[in-house]
């Protein structure tokens, strides 16, 4: 139980249906969805879609979705992987001839074929009851009549507004300013997309003049994309990974995800005794820092598209987890054993729903760097992503840029499981970080004994390349001992990703957790 003496957010408690998310509109609407007799997939979209107008630097449906799915009294977790590909005309040779050693992160270079519309329909049709064209309906009216900027996002959005380019500044800076917290902000004209999609559905989007919009956009740029790349774009199932720690599973979407690494990481932890460490110490910071090191770098070697991922076996075997803890000094850093890869940014958007039939839904969206690749369509407003920059340029790679391929992602949605029952969806945002978050949450919880809401509050760094950033909750005295052990530390200059959860209760009841990094909250009834 939390200190009610000192600052910090009560677990929200219900029976019914809850959600959490980062922003208290989108939590609404689903809440909103779930009493009018909606799935908690109905839910989900809702909210993830309006998120795209109440955080449009984050996310929205010029990106990508990846999805975990609990249905009630099924055993198996379903993943859907709703990423897009690069087009057919992508090229990477042609980067490299051009003296390109990665790929430009704003340059309709990176720009892969948004997944996430695609991936929207598709669920809504198979694990939805009311629809898309109702699911579309909140967003397509806040997009219209305005939502208030957030304090969260208000901070974000001077930074993340460099960004923009050719056609986004008309939209996403009104009347040439950045809006400030509690500026109404609109988007009428993606509004007008919205309806396209749900009157016709993803035709809607990957064919007429959406599609058409958006070819122009990227051809003006200077992009190789095509109609028949967005025409061909389609979502699919498939089954996640796991692995479990201490009598807790964790479950993570398969690549082109970079699930599996929160799995190998934990795996490596679990050959050093973090239960009897100080859980805000230098100790632990250590270990998991070399640990994060470790696992990064078999992460950027092996994760790519699916049909390219050929060792994700030896990266989740026991040896190899077992070998990799052996290389950690417990008295000092190592050098860096990845390099900051061209994959790193902080900006998506994470919600969970759990509805009365107890379906568990656990959604991720991304438009990956902040404003994506800052290239927005002339008509409608859609920011494209930049999902292409988690290509590698590295010929041979599994993760070469090629057409028609998925690059890896850090988007990774979370559930766990104890004894074959789902007992918490969940997810951490903060693009690469979000393995390390993934590994830390679970460790507050399995060898601490956190609540979902302590385990989400507690102070978090990250080993991102060579600095270790550590955020100021945590003293000077144990940024002081980690540089005498060798880490590069620095003070992290804004808070580390942001995380959401839901614990399902044997009882019935429903716990709901929301970080305070960001705007929102969890929402029940």
């Amino acid at each position: 139980m939390r200190d009610f003496q000192s600052p910090g957010r009560s677990t929200v408690m219900a029976t019914n249906g809850m959600c959490a998310t980062s922003h208290p509109l989108a939590a609404k609407v689903a809440i909103e969805t779930l009493e009018r007799g909606g799935t908690a997939m109905d839910a989900a979209i809702a909210g993830a879609v309006l998120l795209g107008i109440c955080e449009p630097h984050m996310c929205g449906i010029g990106g990508d979705c990846f999805v975990l799915i609990s249905q009630p009294g099924q055993p198996d977790i379903v993943a859907l992987n709703g990423s897009g590909r690069a087009p057919a005309g992508a090229n990477a040779a042609a980067l490299r001839d051009r003296g390109q050693t990665t790929v430009p992160l704003r340059g309709p270079e990176a720009v892969t074929i948004p997944g996430a519309i695609d991936a929207f329909c598709t669920l809504s049709e198979d694990h939805g009851k009311l629809g898309i064209d109702a699911l579309l309906a909140p967003a397509i009216r806040y997009a219209e009549e305005g939502v208030p900027v957030g304090p969260r996002v208000a901070m974000d959005w001077p930074g993340a507004s460099k960004a923009l380019q050719g056609h986004a500044p008309q939209y996403y800076l009104p009347n040439g300013q950045v809006p400030v917290k509690g500026q109404l902000f609109r988007l009428p004209a993606q509004a007008e997309a919205l309806r396209r999609i749900a009157r016709n559905g993803r035709a809607g989007f990957y064919e007429g003049e959406v599609a058409e919009d958006l070819v122009a956009a990227l051809k003006a740029a200077g992009g190789v994309h095509e109609l028949s790349d967005f025409a061909t774009q389609r979502c699919n199932y498939n089954n996640p990974v796991s692995g479990l720690y201490k009598g807790t599973e964790l479950v993570e979407h398969a690549p082109n995800g970079q699930g599996a690494t929160a799995i190998l990481l934990l795996n490596i932890l679990s050959h050093f005794d973090i239960a009897s460490m100080d859980p805000l110490g230098v100790e632990r910071l250590h270990i998991e820092a070399e640990a994060t090191r470790l696992a990064y770098d078999a992460r950027n070697r092996f994760i790519a598209d699916p049909d390219h991922t050929t060792r994700l076996d030896h990266m989740l075997a026991p040896e190899t987890a077992r070998r990799l803890a052996g290389l950690i000094d417990p008295k000092r850093a190592m050098a860096s054993a990845h390099a900051a890869s061209e994959a790193i940014h902080k900006d998506t958007v994470y919600i969970t729903v759990v509805d009365r039939d107890r379906m568990a839904v656990s959604l991720i969206y991304s438009l990956f760097h902040p404003f994506g690749s800052g290239i927005a369509s002339e008509k409608f407003g859609i920011l494209l992503q930049n999902r292409g920059a988690g290509f590698t340029l590295e010929e041979g790679h599994a993760n070469e840029m090629a057409p028609g391929k998925r690059p890896m992602h850090t988007i990774i949605p979370g559930m766990l499981r104890v004894d074959g029952r789902v007992t918490m969806p969940f997810g951490v945002m903060g693009g690469a970080y979000q393995c390390t978050g993934h590994a830390r949450f679970v460790s507050n919880m399995v060898d601490f004994g956190m609540e979902a809401q302590a385990a989400i509050d507690a102070p978090r760094a990250f080993a991102e390349g060579n600095l270790l950033k550590v955020e100021s909750g945590y003293p000077d005295a144990v940024r002081a001992k980690l540089a005498e052990m060798g880490h590069d530390v620095s003070l992290a200059d804004s808070p580390i990703g942001g995380a959401q959860s839901i614990l399902i209760r044997e009882d019935g009841v429903l716990e709901g957790a929301s970080d305070p990094r960001k705007d929102g909250c969890a929402l029940g009834y």
